[in-house]
């Protein structure tokens, strides 16, 4: 009888801030793991992104001393690729690369979901810049949003609530909004004397825009003091995580199940108490039989996952693969 012929998989998670690629194989063995910036093609565009998919899978397959092997399995999870039209575009534009045998396109928040669960009733919510939400189930049915911002009725995610702390510490200081200790911790936060200071700054662009997105946690510090308006934005965004969570179980028939929730992304990894505690108190109302868990692994580990749940891997093989990931992300974040 021959030798057992190794199976290659490449695994990709593509956000708006970085890019993790994996290269493994089917006894959940990592070859190679290679970080770089942002890819999502809502941001770069479809083109750009696959450039730089291109050379940073380049990098991948050279590090992990391939040669010419031919990938089994490619498994994309990639940030703003929510609508059924731009999975299809980028679906097409993967194929062509060549990269592998067979492969899937989908939207990042579906490889969350997978890092987080092995469980078959599933429902993800990513809060981190923006705010998503996937669900599946053991018999196939999805669950989506077209998490498009305002234009779909979102709400929430970092990027919103560093614009709101700014927005109420400017009304609280020009008379038109409460007082809110948020006045002089974006001030402060900023080096200045004054909100209007840091207004003129950002519009004139001696402050750069960017830095408006990290005031989120500064919103959760005040909201911690007991200050009333910071307090009210962070009940707001729990009710949204609940609604989306909700929504998701009610369309799969998932409300009176034992179903899992994973909760990911900067805002929600975080764990501040006055939201974590909303958060999973709205859910358990909802759904007493579901189960919530913070993801703490970078999410491309649910790429791999799916790799090896594609090739029909052990079960030896997937746990394998969650403990490499983990050292690696523990071995990151002491670096």
């Amino acid at each position: 009888m021959g030798a057992k012929m190794t199976r290659y998989w490449l695994a990709v998670d593509g956000g708006n801030s970085k890019t993790d690629v994996l290269v493994g194989d089917d006894e959940g063995k990592v070859h190679s793991y290679v970080r770089g910036p942002g890819s999502s093609p809502q941001g770069l565009g479809l083109d750009h992104a696959m450039r730089l998919l291109d050379r940073l899978i380049t990098t991948a397959r050279e590090e992990a001393a391939l040669g010419e092997v031919m990938f089994e399995r490619a498994e994309l999870f990639l940030s703003g690729v929510d609508l059924p039209q731009e999975v299809a575009k980028a679906a097409a534009a993967v194929q062509a690369t060549g990269w592998a045998n067979s492969y899937r396109v989908e939207n990042d928040t579906f490889a969350l979901l997978r890092a987080g669960t092995d469980a078959p009733d599933a429902i993800a919510v990513v809060c981190g810049a923006g705010i998503n939400c996937v669900g599946r189930t053991r018999d196939g049915r999805t669950a989506r949003f077209p998490a498009l911002g305002t234009l779909s009725g979102d709400w929430g995610g970092g990027q919103h609530l560093g614009s709101l702390a700014m927005w109420h510490a400017a009304r609280a200081e020009d008379g038109r909004g409460p007082a809110t200790a948020l006045q002089q911790a974006v001030a402060r936060h900023f080096g200045a004397a004054t909100v209007a200071e840091v207004i003129v700054g950002v519009h004139l662009g001696m402050i750069a825009q960017e830095r408006l997105a990290n005031m989120s946690e500064l919103l959760f510090a005040v909201a911690a003091t007991g200050d009333e308006v910071a307090h009210r934005v962070v009940a707001r965004q729990a009710m949204e995580i609940v609604a989306l969570v909700t929504v998701a179980a009610n369309r799969l028939n998932l409300q009176d199940s034992d179903y899992a929730v994973v909760l990911g992304g900067g805002v929600l990894r975080a764990q501040h108490p006055l939201l974590d505690e909303a958060v999973r108190n709205g859910i358990g109302a909802h759904s007493p039989g579901a189960l919530v868990t913070v993801l703490t692994q970078p999410p491309v580990l649910g790429a791999g996952l799916f790799a090896l749940d594609s090739l029909e891997a052990t079960v030896e093989s997937h746990q394998a693969l969650r403990h490499l990931v983990a050292v690696f992300n523990q071995v990151s974040a002491a670096l």
